[in-house]
């Protein structure tokens, strides 16, 4: 036999033994149809949230809620019947318009990414949604609240929280009817959200009957508000609304108390957080006032549940301000994954097809959630419009004012 023959012989001799391998009884491979071992579908679900700049606390409130959810989720007979498992991945954009761009960028070059929970600013939305949008992905945020974001014609954008032209003139009719103050100083932090939602507030006020003395711009990132402590004190104002997160104005806060200016501050969502209260210290804190989307949670019928859940998850953890709308919004595209699992296939989930049918389940979602009924409009808010009014207490904690 010659050298050529034997070497022939020696790879075919190699090859069989690979495709027995391969083939042979031991090997795991889909087998669905005899009975089988099949390997489970991977989709993911992408947080965007500030985690390292920006209002953080809430952004880790995100993670957690849409954690807790996909857990509960992969947990679940349901996802197991159907060969699927879903994963998360995070992306700090850190409230910050262009980087958010490049979180939502990078989260459509992953293949597996079939929704995104988040955004929690509507300065960041406002770009990645564009992004999201061509992308064919459906994204769902917990805390957008800027009025313009569902009038841009993106029909893969919804919210389950309210908007600024509800939650402003809200907080404008407590501060007036309720708290009795007539003259307000209004200031923003020139961000899409503390801009609207002060316009909001100061033309609700306005047409209360209140006075508005004074109005004025900072940054969400300004921590000297020395100067216009002096302007508030000069103005005769009774309250002053901050249109921005809990950083700022903390701070502010702080420095009109400690500037002789002892009256309260009023901001929405973005200051509803403990942080907001630890910054500012309890004393200085104490009778200030803001509003948040929905009820308290003890005051909805899924709300113990949610909070026992939660705390076995993360026992060293509180709740804040939106870890119950970022599990609501992530179970709203967990049930849409599911329906068209159901209906195509999880093997479709990822395919041009699969990601359309998934906004349009989302469009449809119908469900008792931890924030109540969640369901949404034609153009994908929230048909629930239920605001709450807090204030700090002599305890130093956030607690429904009285009405």
């Amino acid at each position: 036999m010659t050298s050529k023959r034997r070497r022939f012989i020696a790879v075919v001799a190699v090859v069989a033994a690979m495709a027995l391998m391969v083939t042979g009884c031991g090997a795991k491979k889909d087998t669905s149809d005899t009975g089988g071992t099949k390997k489970a579908t991977e989709v993911v679900i992408g947080i965007g949230a500030p985690l390292s700049d920006g209002a953080v606390a809430l952004g880790k409130g995100m993670v957690r809620g849409t954690v807790l959810a996909v857990k509960q989720a992969n947990a679940s007979q349901e996802l197991k019947d159907l060969g699927l498992t879903i994963a998360t991945v995070e992306g700090d954009d850190k409230g910050d318009p262009t980087t958010g761009g490049s979180v939502a960028t990078q989260f459509t070059s992953n293949p597996n990414l079939v929704g995104v929970m988040g955004h929690l600013n509507s300065g960041v939305t406002r770009v990645a949604v564009k992004i999201y949008n061509q992308a064919g992905i459906v994204q769902v945020s917990p805390a957008n609240t800027a009025v313009d974001l569902t009038e841009m014609g993106m029909k893969n954008y919804f919210r389950v929280c309210t908007v600024d032209s509800v939650q402003g003139p809200a907080a404008a009719d407590y501060a007036f009817k309720v708290a009795g103050k007539k003259v307000a100083f209004v200031v923003d932090d020139a961000t899409v959200y503390g801009t609207g939602l002060a316009d909001e507030w100061a033309k609700q006020f306005a047409a209360d009957g209140g006075k508005v003395a004074g109005r004025e711009k900072t940054t969400d990132k300004d921590t000297d508000f020395k100067a216009l402590v002096t302007l508030i004190k000069s103005s005769g104002a009774e309250i002053v609304y901050y249109g921005g997160i809990y950083n700022s104005a903390a701070l502010l806060s702080k420095q009109m108390k400690e500037g002789g200016v002892s009256i309260p501050l009023m901001g929405g969502d973005g200051i509803y957080d403990p942080e907001f209260i630890k910054l500012a210290g309890a004393a200085n804190a104490k009778g200030d006032f803001c509003t948040s989307v929905g009820l308290p949670i003890d005051q909805l019928p899924k709300g113990q549940e949610f909070q026992a859940a939660f705390k076995a998850e993360f026992p060293s953890e509180a709740i804040a301000a939106y870890d119950a709308y970022s599990y609501d919004a992530a179970n709203v595209i967990i049930k849409a994954i599911v329906q068209v699992a159901k209906d195509l296939g999880a093997d479709k989930l990822t395919t041009t097809e699969g990601k359309a049918a998934i906004v349009a389940a989302v469009a449809k979602s119908s469900f008792e959630g931890v924030t109540g009924k969640v369901e949404f409009d034609a153009k994908g808010d929230t048909t629930n419009k239920a605001i709450t009014v807090y204030t700090v207490g002599a305890d130093g904690t956030w607690a429904p004012a009285a009405k």
